[in-house]
């Protein structure tokens, strides 16, 4: 009898019940949900597996889960004790100082903006658990030829801060290059704008006060208003939803990008569409008023410093009224993104219709980017669990808001 596809996939999975992961653990493999025959990623390798955790799996009917057969041997130790030591965790702090002083003097770019066959000036890095080395060394003396696929280097790729301006004269070639192909030239523009975006976004942190930079965002939404209205597909070349760790630029980028995929979704027109734009790629511009060491701490923070996050709410809505380029109506973007429609968020505690449906959109967009995000402490989510957590807390956001959301990332895995 011949073998169907599903038998030949299901032996690439070791099943083990969802009762013998341990809680308080980080799961040291990826675990599967087979989710109508496909095997999809629910927890990626390095996430802490919590009560909440088997609460999502009880939730959706799942009993048992799916390890790739490569890592049996991993889950065999993993099951063998009732916890992983701490001794890794504590040699990681040792370095966490170096490794954030690193991510302060580089630039986090797109692995997909390199093309093969492009001439680079500037040296490309690779940042990955608190390590940084060198890619490819280039300089305005020595240019180099891009001659591989960044795609599957692990890790953030990442360039010295003073190379900016050849990396953004590297950008503008990207768009005026004959030699790339028809239809590659509208991701290579898609990236070029996320890529553009997220260099205005690291000078609006340095100097949120900048008129100048509050223009040119106006420019930087349009440019990402129209690559998803003349293609919805374009969202994904958009967004850096890979990043192997927190950079607030890219972060806002990545909101304000879902938000206005959100809500051409939901049917709003150009000129809300621009005015939600700005309001979610400037929600967290209030940041730049909180140390580094506070923004890039390993752990939990301890209640001044959470406060002092909590505060950048009320400090972006603070500087960006004094902008006269800054619409009014863009404001709640801002002062909203962490109300809950069940009144458990902050600053306000805002309930139910009291939250603008600004304040509703970017939320919801705010909450799954910092799921999918890694931090060197904390793995990201996979996005299909993702999905699930913002998903199951129904109680906190918008019923419509959030179903048109899931739509509209179907594609992600």
């Amino acid at each position: 009898m011949a073998t169907s596809i599903r038998e030949i996939a299901a032996k690439a999975f070791t099943a083990v019940s969802k009762e013998r992961l341990v809680e308080g653990t980080r799961l040291p493999f990826t675990v599967y949900i087979n989710e109508r025959g496909s095997y999809v990623a629910f927890f990626n390798a390095g996430t802490m597996f919590t009560h909440f955790a088997l609460e999502v799996l009880a939730d959706k009917g799942i009993s048992e889960v799916y390890v790739a057969a490569s890592d049996t041997e991993m889950l065999e130790g993993y099951l063998s004790r009732n916890r992983l030591g701490k001794s890794a965790e504590q040699d990681e702090k040792k370095v966490f100082k170096q490794y954030s002083a690193h991510k302060e003097e580089h630039h986090q770019v797109d692995k997909k903006v390199f093309v093969k066959g492009s001439t680079i000036m500037f040296g490309i890095f690779l940042l990955n658990k608190f390590n940084l080395k060198a890619v490819m060394e280039a300089s305005e003396a020595k240019p180099a030829v891009i001659d591989q696929d960044m795609s599957g280097l692990e890790g953030d790729l990442v360039i010295r801060k003073a190379d900016i301006p050849l990396f953004n004269e590297y950008i503008k070639s990207l768009t005026t290059a004959s030699g790339i192909p028809k239809e590659e030239r509208t991701r290579v523009k898609a990236v070029s704008v996320k890529e553009n975006s997220k260099l205005l976004m690291k000078d609006l942190l340095e100097d949120p006060r900048s008129g100048q930079n509050i223009k040119k965002s106006v420019i930087a939404v349009n440019n990402m208003i129209d690559c998803i209205l003349e293609n919805s597909d374009t969202i994904y070349d958009l967004l850096s939803l890979r990043s192997y760790d927190y950079y607030t630029y890219t972060h806002s980028v990545n909101v304000a990008v879902m938000s206005i995929g959100l809500g051409a979704a939901v049917g709003l027109n150009r000129a809300e569409i621009e005015k939600l734009g700005m309001g979610t790629l400037m929600h967290d511009i209030g940041k730049s008023a909180v140390p580094h060491d506070v923004l890039n701490k390993q752990g939990k923070l301890n209640e001044n410093e959470f406060r002092l996050i909590q505060n950048h709410v009320i400090e972006g809505e603070t500087i960006l009224r004094d902008h006269a380029e800054f619409p009014a109506e863009a404001l709640p973007a801002v002062l909203q993104h962490h109300e809950k429609i069940s009144g458990k968020g902050y600053p306000f505690r805002l309930k139910g219709n009291a939250i603008t449906k600004f304040g509703r959109i970017s939320a919801i967009a705010d909450c799954y980017d910092a799921l999918t995000t890694q931090r060197p402490y904390k793995p990201a989510f996979a996005p299909f669990y993702a999905l699930s957590l913002v998903a199951k807390e129904t109680g906190d956001y918008d019923p419509f808001l959030l179903a048109a959301f899931i739509k509209m990332l179907g594609k992600i895995k």
